[in-house]
């Protein structure tokens, strides 16, 4: 096992809408928990902290300004705003970072879609600001398919000072869906100072450790590792199960603890998935 991994935490979504859900709140896009519902996001955060994650995403990830706009009577900066700082508060004095998460436009830049690369940097320059100010530790830029889109977010946040972490979400043939490579990625974003390089979300462990180990011998920087836990299965009782159990999401990704720096995980994760990983690490989580 590689020494000194970070981990991280595991899904932010997903597990806020499985709290919402067990309090009765409606399923509404989960930035707008952080106004509404700020309580849940509080507990998640100190959860993935008490299980053992030293970096824990601010819940951010799809506030920017086009998304807040259309589906709340919200701004971008009110909700990034909020979302870090009850990040910060709910880990204050535990040692632990607080990872401003940006993702994808839902838009798509042209040629591709109609969004210019200045309406895309404004998007971002928005959100990202307001969390800095807020006092994130770091920027995680996640979950893009688009090497341009990821490109813009990352000139932007460099521009903060803070170190930019950037993934791409990949497919089991090793490229984007619009078709990058992970030699593309190194080739793109090393050049413009990023702290750390490599790939969340889509693929459950057995199809992400050999997309993750691609990077290998490519780069010199350090790579992060946050792959899925499978989207929810139904059973024909009409129960739901998730695709990995805890157990067996440790169990996959276990080779990636030999060569990554930073490892959690993304979508259909929880603390006790980042619990189990903490203890595949032989560290002690405190619940």
């Amino acid at each position: 096992m590689k020494e000194n991994i970070t981990l991280l935490d595991g899904a932010v979504g997903t597990s806020l809408w499985a709290k919402a859900e067990a309090h009765g709140f409606r399923k509404d896009p989960v930035w707008r928990y952080n106004l509404e519902h700020p309580e849940i996001v509080a507990e998640l955060a100190a959860e993935y902290a008490d299980a053992g994650a030293e970096i824990v995403l601010a819940n951010t990830f799809g506030a920017n300004g086009p998304a807040v706009r259309r589906a709340s009577p919200y701004t971008a900066p009110e909700i990034v705003s909020a979302g870090v700082r009850i990040a910060k508060d709910a880990l204050r004095g535990r040692g632990v970072k607080v990872a401003l998460s940006a993702g994808p436009l839902s838009m798509l830049m042209e040629p591709y879609g109609d969004l210019t690369e200045e309406e895309a940097a404004a998007a971002y320059a928005e959100m990202l600001e307001a969390g800095v100010k807020e006092g994130a530790d770091l920027i995680l830029l996640q979950t893009f398919i688009d090497l341009a889109m990821l490109r813009v977010a990352t000139v932007e946040a460099k521009k903060f000072g803070l170190p930019v972490f950037c993934c791409l979400t990949f497919e089991r043939r090793g490229k984007t869906m619009m078709g990058n490579s992970v030699e593309d990625m190194i080739e793109e974003l090393e050049p413009l100072g990023i702290d750390a390089i490599g790939m969340n979300c889509s693929l459950g462990p057995e199809l992400a450790v050999p997309v993750i180990r691609e990077f290998v011998g490519k780069t010199s920087l350090p790579l992060i590792f946050k792959p899925n836990a499978g989207k929810p299965i139904l059973a024909s009782d009409g129960t739901t199960a998730t695709a990995y159990s805890a157990k067996d999401f440790a169990d996959g990704i276990e080779p990636a603890l030999d060569f990554v720096d930073y490892i959690g995980g993304c979508c259909g994760s929880d603390p006790s998935y980042i619990r189990e990983i903490a203890a595949r690490m032989g560290r002690q989580s405190l619940r």
